[in-house]
């Protein structure tokens, strides 16, 4: 199944795309997301844990950036996750992308996601799927915009323009300069909320068959 959400960030592209590619300080943000492993900079493994309706989910996965422009602000991720009770896997292709918007930028992400085993029967129905996903990123955009704030709070964040800012290619597993604080690690979204997003989706779609 493939869906879509964007959002918007107060930085320009050229201040933002470095703080995206920053693993280690971005995944923090993404509710019910952790970082366990740092293989490269391109390769990395975690944990993610999810709720679909009534069940509670949580993945062991492993993330690789396949594809990542720099100039145009791009990038395609590809990752697979296996249910830690072994109840089926995700796998998924996330294109990411960054544009100039009046806030600052607009980030695009383009998912294409594929489940399997029992967990695709707890996820049935595109629109229960796409709920929750934006659900989940409506919680990453705030906490990302926290996350922000608090670098530029702490002066870690170039002026856009800047000889710095031009010259310094993102390092995807640690582009945040020394002296940027800690990140905080996102709360998982609540299930109520989640099943909320559910039921609305599933509403949703039986009276628009009417």
């Amino acid at each position: 199944m493939q869906f879509a959400n964007s959002f918007e960030v107060s930085l320009p592209p050229e201040q933002a795309w470095p703080v995206l590619m920053d693993v280690t300080s971005v995944v923090p943000c993404m509710p019910g997301a952790e970082l366990t492993e740092v293989i490269d900079d391109r390769h990395f493994k975690g944990k993610v844990s999810v709720r679909l309706g009534p069940v509670a989910l949580s993945f062991n996965c492993t993330a690789a950036f396949e594809d990542v422009d720099d100039t145009a602000h791009r990038a395609r991720i590809v990752s697979r996750g296996t249910d830690a009770k072994g109840r089926g896997g995700a796998n998924a292709t996330i294109a990411l992308s960054l544009s100039p918007s009046a806030k600052g930028s607009r980030v695009d992400v383009q998912t294409d996601l594929a489940m399997s085993g029992a967990v695709a029967q707890y996820g049935r129905g595109s629109g229960v799927i796409q709920s929750v996903a934006t659900q989940i990123i409506s919680q990453f955009s705030k906490n990302l915009e926290a996350r922000i704030e608090q670098l530029r709070g702490a002066g870690a964040l170039d002026a856009p323009g800047s000889t710095q800012a031009a010259a310094v290619a993102p390092v995807h597993a640690a582009s945040t300069p020394p002296a940027a604080p800690a990140p905080v690690q996102a709360k998982p979204i609540s299930g109520f909320a989640l099943l909320w997003a559910s039921f609305r989706a599933t509403a949703k779609g039986w009276f628009g068959a009417r």
